[in-house]
């Protein structure tokens, strides 16, 4: 009975719709998901997957495909081998085999600490007790059980696993780190006689309050370790050699505690151990970076001006060079070969497919058309630029996106779109929930602001957002509403704001500030109330960047203004408006208490208000069935007040 009233609840939004060319929440989850792509050694062959959620059984599936990485080939099913390296996989996580084929590198849980109450008290083996002496004792959306991830080095041969080494014994730490790390964080040294991976090498409150990750080398014969990153405070990660292993290169952030500072490109020559900042004179950060097979540049991506694209920089010159440009986002470099790079690209309009590159003109051929047959089906949406002027300073940048078939003569309702982050970068991303298509498509004008705190316009603009949640990125908010709202096409009395995480804090300031001017809000996993949040996330060294500090901390200025001045939570007396609220049950970057505490407060006060409720979801929402509901309350919520 469930599965038929999800499904009917699908269907109504798809009839309900101006009609069946357009992007629907059904059709949405039914798009392909490119993953896993790789390049065969020759160069010849393109490798990749794709998932397509299954609604029924509520998970993904997944098929995997090859075909001619030059021409216009058709894609053929690829059959996984069974290998040695495939049953190592099965076993152990981010497997990574040495040059020398001798050795091979993976991580494993280890169980290190006692926590729960049966460990603690073998004969009430029933119990179900957690004891913690020291933070973090949750993180993302796991309770720490007292294990930790470890590398651990073995042979090649039949007994792997029989004589593995743990070159992290004996330590509370992880590698790949939590929650996100993976593969990209172990590698071997060229010479295979080297182990090298990240981690972050603090335990309890030190651990909370610090971003500073450092990349060790473990040395095989004389099993000592070094840290190769000493005296480099901020995050280091995703180390990787060039071809010919002469240089290292990884990413740096310079300030300890500080997530989204500014992304540095550093190298190491290894035989002379020196290092050198390849990106401390462009004023932008880095997302990702791939070494040149012949090791004279490093491509990478980067956001700019509301896209991410790709650029290279030469190593003997320093300079840097803008590969590609256009209303697209370059997300990952697979490869390189013949002066082609091959890369995955999304836009407003459509999910990711890999192209190729022309390294030297940028030119881009679609090698992948994994989704070309629903897009042909449907109307798609404008996207247009927009600058709003706040001073004679400053201009904000921001994407509009236009309803399928778009007509100037009539009025459309609009929808401010709240980026999270708060320093992420809003930009030609496609997403399979806060999808600007399919906001569109239901018949509304969405303006996604480029607001104050944003990457791609240099890194001041980016770092003004801190400490200053509810400052300037209000004024452009609000700045940006306003302007759009004289547009003849525009609807003022029907307007809008939706957003999550930091997007949903600012649905919540929103609320309290706005003067009238908008009809409806949509939250998800907004933050509500500071204090209470500042005692309940996980990750202490964002709140002490971002807010300033502890809220005991009366000499704080910074801080005070936050919790005194930016907390949604103070301006609740002025609240009247209708608004939705979604929140995880496992969201331990922004608790439960504060979609609770804000759903609670809109009640009493006798606002129109909806509570959605995921339990076991996190920060996303991962699991197809709870998607779809997700994305029928959403409209539903629209309809209702909008």
């Amino acid at each position: 009975m469930k599965k038929h009233l999800i499904f009917l609840a699908t269907f109504i939004i798809s009839i309900s719709a101006f009609g069946q060319n357009i992007l629907t929440p059904e059709k949405l989850l039914s798009l392909g998901r490119i993953n896993d792509c790789s390049l065969s050694t020759d160069g010849k062959t393109f490798y990749y997957s794709v998932s397509v959620p299954n609604i029924a059984e509520n998970k993904s599936n997944t098929k995997s495909y090859e075909m001619p990485s030059h021409g216009n080939g058709a894609a053929k099913e690829s059959k996984q081998v069974a290998s040695k390296t495939n049953k190592i996989m099965g076993e152990f996580d981010h497997v990574k085999y040495a040059k020398d084929g001798k050795k091979v590198i993976y991580a494993r849980e280890v169980k290190m600490t006692k926590i729960s109450g049966a460990e603690n008290y073998p004969t009430l083996n029933k119990s179900n007790v957690l004891i913690y002496n020291d933070l973090n004792q949750r993180h993302w959306d796991t309770w720490e059980d007292g294990s930790y991830s470890h590398v651990f080095v073995d042979n090649t041969g039949d007994d792997v696993s029989k004589t593995e080494i743990d070159i992290m014994q004996g330590e509370l730490h992880d590698c790949p780190q939590k929650p996100h790390g993976g593969a990209e964080d172990l590698i071997f040294t060229p010479d295979s006689k080297e182990v090298m991976y990240v981690c972050k090498k603090l335990t309890g409150k030190q651990y909370a309050a610090s971003t500073n990750t450092d990349i060790y080398v473990y040395n095989l014969e004389n099993k000592t370790t070094r840290n190769i990153t000493k005296g480099m405070e901020g995050y280091d990660t995703n180390p990787s050699f060039s071809d010919d292993g002469k240089n290292l290169a990884w990413l740096s952030m310079k300030n300890n505690g500080y997530e989204s500072d500014k992304n540095e490109i550093w190298i190491m020559d290894w035989k002379a151990q020196k290092k050198t900042n390849l990106t401390t004179a462009w004023d932008e950060t880095v997302n990702s970076f791939f070494w040149s097979h012949s090791g004279q540049k490093i491509f990478f991506t980067a956001p700019w001006h509301g896209t991410e694209q790709l650029f290279e920089i030469t190593l003997s010159t320093r300079t840097i060079r803008q590969v590609t440009s256009g209303q697209f986002n370059i997300n990952d470099i697979i490869d390189e070969s013949n002066n082609t790079l091959f890369v995955t690209r999304t836009d407003m309009n459509h999910a990711a497919e890999a192209y190729r590159v022309d390294i030297t003109s940028g030119k881009m051929t679609s090698l992948t058309h994994i989704n070309d047959a629903a897009y042909k089906k449907m109307s798609l949406c404008d996207v247009k630029e927009r600058y709003t002027t706040i001073d004679v300073n400053t201009k904000v940048f921001s994407w509009v996106i236009y309803p399928p078939n778009f007509n100037p003569t009539k009025k459309y309702p609009v929808l401010l779109y709240c980026q999270g982050g708060p320093q992420s970068a809003l930009s030609q991303f496609y997403s399979f929930r806060w999808n600007f298509q399919l906001m569109a498509s239901q018949g509304y004008i969405v303006i996604a602001p480029n607001r104050t705190g944003m990457p791609g316009w240099g890194t001041k603009w980016n770092a003004d957002i801190s400490k200053n949640w509810g400052a300037n990125p209000m004024r452009d908010y609000l700045a940006v509403i306003d302007d759009i709202s004289k547009e003849s096409y525009v609807d003022a009395s029907r307007l809008g704001a939706v957003g999550a995480s930091y997007g949903g804090y600012s649905v919540f300031q929103l609320a309290g500030i706005h003067e009238g001017r908008f009809k409806t809000f949509i939250s998800h996993c907004g933050l509500f109330d500071l204090r209470s949040w500042y005692g309940t996330t996980e990750e202490i060294f964002f709140s002490n960047w971002d807010i300033g500090g502890p809220y005991w901390d009366k000499d704080n200025l910074a801080a005070q203004q936050s919790y005194e001045k930016y907390s949604p939570s103070n301006l609740v007396d002025q609240w009247n408006t209708p608004i939705l609220i979604f929140q995880g049950g496992k969201d331990f970057r922004v608790p439960i208490e504060q979609g609770l505490q804000a759903f609670q407060a809109a009640q009493l006060k006798g606002v129109k208000s909806r509570f959605v409720l995921l339990p076991d979801e996190n920060h996303w929402v991962m699991k197809p069935q709870n998607a779809l509901i997700w994305q029928n309350e959403f409209y539903k919520w629209l309809r209702e007040t909008l």
